[in-house]
């Protein structure tokens, strides 16, 4: 079972077929995590007033990596194609700032695959959506006892001394490995392909491996003439 405030979620037949899309590069939105977001464009005030009229659930995914063409005709930009797997998350906080912007909470829920959008009047897109492959997600912790902690922790005590940077480590001695392994996936600075690895990854574990290959090399690449990236 997942929980998102005051929301349950025991299985996919909880999670509604047809959700808003939130295009966002280089963001990543997991499971028992939590994303703030800033809104102020006029397209996503009206999709945040739609998530919380209907289930308040909002889905994260990111744009595939494309070269931009400078003739393309200008709702194509508008619109560029979204990767197949983005993360449900449910509005869990809510604020108006009085200058027309709302400042909004998700909680991640599970993941999802989109088999296909809907056409819309609607000035931000929809989605249909099966959760089905990803139903592991609304397990809390599952398969937490397989993760590279210290491989991890290590390797992230070496980014923050590469880039003069301090974090809490109280705090991070009291998360859970589900927790460090999906927050620091977040937070880390890498590019769309980068995170969209880490958002597929089939388990807990692979996605800390992934982390710790990927900032390994990003280290690396600051010691030498050639920046390394992810295929």
């Amino acid at each position: 079972m997942a929980q998102a405030g005051n929301a349950y979620y025991d299985s996919p037949r909880d999670i509604p077929a047809i959700i808003p899309v939130f295009p966002l590069e280089e963001a990543l939105l997991l499971p028992r995590t939590q994303m703030p977001l800033n809104i102020f464009e006029e397209r996503y005030l009206m999709m945040v007033d739609y998530a919380i009229h209907k289930d308040r659930i909002i889905g994260i995914i990111q744009p595939q990596a494309e070269a931009v063409d400078t003739d393309q005709a200008p709702e194509k930009l508008y619109a560029p194609k979204l990767q197949q797997v983005g993360c449900l998350g449910r509005v869990t906080a809510y604020g108006e700032t009085g200058d027309g912007r709302v400042l909004v909470t998700l909680t991640g829920i599970c993941r999802f695959r989109v088999t296909k959008e809907i056409l819309t009047d609607l000035p931000f897109r929809l989605a249909e959506i099966d959760c089905e492959e990803f139903v592991h997600d609304l397990i809390e912790g599952l398969g937490e006892d397989q993760v590279d902690r210290e491989g991890l922790l290590d390797v992230f005590r070496a980014f923050l001394d590469a880039n003069d940077m301090e974090a809490d480590w109280e705090s991070i001695a009291k998360s859970s490995n589900e927790i460090l392994v999906n927050s620091l996936s977040m937070m880390s600075p890498y590019g769309i392909a980068e995170k969209q690895a880490l958002l597929e990854a089939e388990s807990l574990a692979l996605r800390a491996d992934t982390l710790i290959a990927m900032t390994e090399m990003h280290l690396a690449s600051e010691n030498s003439d050639t920046p390394q990236t992810l295929q």
